[in-house]
């Protein structure tokens, strides 16, 4: 009887031996070390993004040595060599990367932010004009006497021993009366030139660099939950990249490929990690499942956290009065204060003026004005440290800003918040790819390779 061959179609023969060879493949593996891989990357992806987590934040100010030379070589180094926090100053160590952009953080949060939240003058209004003249009368008015008497001893102390002390008392009250509508002036006149006086990009930066624990506190008050999840999605995003990679291993049989596809895991995990913070800024279904980054999904509440930071602590009227007697332009402040403080002087003397010029000579009559204007410049703005004073009115700044902060568009947002470390996330992402690299080596060492 002739035998019968049975012909299969091409396409039949090639899943036949795919299937042998998958089958082959199956029963060569050895399940624990290809279960380990997957756990390893998870692990390492959790430590990843905790410790990139520190890298960002900690420690505020630089830790490390000074290296001899090492300021020298840094200006031939490769910008972002450069850019490691200590490098230009010469040393080896570690700033946190959020502390040590605070300065820049500030700039890129004014011209993203706060110079759309409203300009110099915005922020004086708030602040109502009207009742900071009522507090500079209420704590200035029992300091005349005091300012009065010291300037009179020390310019025309002769003069003022023979006034009859009826006549010293009339001085000091017209001085007195003279305040409502003098500091009305003041106050005027500041909120007329406050756009040349005040500089907030400054007041920020300056304040930000000094204290860059309140750059980490806008992160941390309200996006600590956040943070958090992105750790525990390190352990997710390395657990999944880690399947594949198992697999390839298991395939090759190459003792580089971990190590190499080591990097490869722990660079995407510390991208996926800041991907997931920031982006998308508004809201996108991606087969058919919503991604918002997680940040932006509470700008309502980071806004009123921001706010509270800023009117606390950095557009304060403290530092705004400040910043205007001793600041970049606090000579033109003075010198404006005491143009408005001076005609008080010559309505005190009153019909006496004359007489009284004659009498101490033109030159020490105007050394006096400009004693006393120049005294009372100082005690005008040292009702603007007062701290309960500065509580209540800072109530106004926090409502400004966290509603133009809520009206923020998401990019400008996102822009806000990242813009200042956007440059050094690259640091962050070699970190992971050594730790990917290492967890490699160590997988390695431990379990060998697999079929190897």
């Amino acid at each position: 009887m002739p035998s019968v061959t049975t012909h299969y179609p091409p396409a039949v023969g090639v899943w036949e031996s795919s299937l042998d060879w998958v089958r082959d493949w199956l029963g060569g593996i050895d399940w624990f070390a290809f279960v380990s891989i997957p756990v390893f990357t998870g692990v390492i992806g959790f430590l990843i993004n905790w410790s990139g987590l520190w890298m960002l934040f900690a420690p505020l100010r630089f830790h490390g040595v000074r290296v001899p030379g090492m300021r020298e070589l840094a200006s031939v180094l490769p910008r972002q060599v450069q850019e490691v926090p200590g490098v230009l100053q010469g040393g080896v160590g570690w700033q946190g990367i959020i502390p040590a952009r605070a300065a820049k953080m500030g700039s890129i949060a004014v011209d993203k932010a706060i110079s759309k939240l409203g300009t110099p003058g915005d922020f004086y209004q708030q602040l109502e004009p009207d009742k900071i003249a009522e507090h500079i009368i209420a704590v200035f008015r029992p300091e005349v006497p005091e300012l009065v008497d010291e300037v009179m001893r020390r310019e025309s102390p002769q003069l003022w021993h023979d006034l009859p002390r009826p006549v010293r008392e009339a001085v000091v009250d017209r001085v007195q009366g003279q305040l409502p509508s003098v500091v009305g002036r003041v106050t005027d006149e500041i909120g007329l030139h406050i756009d040349q006086l005040l500089d907030p990009k400054i007041m920020v930066i300056d304040h930000f660099a000094d204290n860059p624990g309140l750059v980490v506190r806008i992160f941390r008050d309200f996006g600590q939950r956040e943070l958090d999840l992105m750790v525990r999605f390190g352990f997710l995003f390395g657990f999944l990249l880690g399947v594949p990679v198992a697999v390839a291993d298991s395939i090759a049989h190459q003792w580089w490929l971990l190590p190499v596809l080591g990097v490869f895991v722990g660079w995407t995990t510390n991208a996926l990690g800041m991907w997931i913070i920031f982006e998308p800024p508004e809201p996108r279904r991606i087969l058919g499942i919503r991604f918002h980054g997680l940040f932006l999904r509470r700008q309502d509440q980071a806004a009123e956290v921001y706010a509270q930071i800023i009117a606390d602590d950095v557009i304060t009227l403290e530092r705004i009065g400040s910043f205007l007697l001793d600041g970049p332009r606090g000579d033109r402040t003075r010198q404006m204060l005491a143009d408005a403080l001076r005609p008080a002087i010559d309505q005190a003397a009153g019909v006496a003026r004359p007489a009284v010029r004659v009498a101490i000579g033109s030159r020490r009559f105007d050394a006096i004005r400009e004693q006393v204007a120049q005294e009372a410049v100082g005690r005008t703005m040292t009702p603007f440290k007062d701290p309960e004073f500065n509580e209540q009115q800072a109530g106004k700044i926090r409502t400004l800003v966290a509603t133009r902060t809520k009206e923020l568009p998401p990019r400008d947002f996102v822009d806000m918040m990242r813009s200042a470390i956007r440059e050094d996330e690259w640091m962050l992402y070699a970190h992971g790819a050594i730790m990917g690299a290492a967890g490699g080596f160590l997988h390695l060492a431990i379990f060998g390779t697999q079929g190897g």
